[in-house]
This record gives C-alpha cells, structure tokens and sequence, in this order.
C-alpha cells in the first residue's frame, strides 16, 4: 500500500480544512496516508495579532528527513500575493539535501491550493510550484 503524506500549512484553519478532505480522497483510493504541518515561522506574538487560532496538536511538524519515509505527496499551499506562503516556501527551501542525493526523484506529487480573495493568485502559485517539483 502506498504511503502519502499530505503536508501543509494553515494559518486559520482553512487549508487544514481541505487537507482532511484530501486525506479522505487518498485513503479511499487505497492509500495509506498521513497529515503533516509544516513548521510555523511567524511568532506567537504576530499570530495573536493576527487573531490566528492554535495549530492542530494532534498534526505532526513535518521535517526534511521524514520526506524520505513516503512515496507519494500532496502539499497544501496557502495563496500571498499570488506565490506560496512563506510557511511552506521556507519548508521546501530546506529540501537542498533531498534534491542532491535524489531522494525524492520519481515520487508523485500534487498540489491543492487556496487564497483568501477571488482571483488571489492561485494559478501562479501553482505554476512557481511546479518548478519546485521539478527540481527533485
């Protein structure tokens, strides 16, 4: 049985949302599948700010090494200014190691993805994505 990982970032909630969905799609595919966030970046004191619930106890962080341990992803992106969020950049930009020893070459990979407005810039985080995909 193939194991996916459905990594993620959501700063209110709502790409946690869809990640469940997604979780449910793949196991009734016949997959194996696990949640993961990726590592927060902003600091407590801005999410109070930003009025942003806590994260998800229960959703492991994801880290570089544990990548390795699936052979398939899904990635939940979260739209700024039409690029991904900062949150899931900053996790792939660690992911140097993984594109050296290919590691990560000929597992699949997809992207589902949301913003905040219509028209938030969804296609173009899905193209500069796609890039990063193509690397590994």
């Amino acid at each position: 049985m193939p194991k996916i990982a459905i990594i993620y970032y959501s700063t209110y909630g709502h790409m946690k949302v869809l990640a469940d969905e997604v979780k449910k799609g793949v196991e009734e595919a016949g997959c194996e599948c696990d949640l993961l966030q990726v590592p927060e970046t902003l600091s407590d004191e801005v999410l109070a700010k930003m009025g942003a619930p806590p994260k998800d106890p229960e959703v492991p962080i994801a880290t570089v090494s544990t990548l390795s341990d699936y052979d398939g992803f899904m990635f939940g992106i979260p739209t700024r200014f039409g690029a991904a969020g900062c949150q899931m950049k900053s996790f792939w930009d660690a992911t140097g190691s993984l594109w050296q020893s290919g590691a990560l070459v000929g597992k699949p990979a997809g992207i589902f993805i949301s913003a905040g407005t219509q028209g938030g810039g969804m296609e173009t985080t899905a193209l500069t994505w796609i890039t990063q995909l193509t690397h590994h």
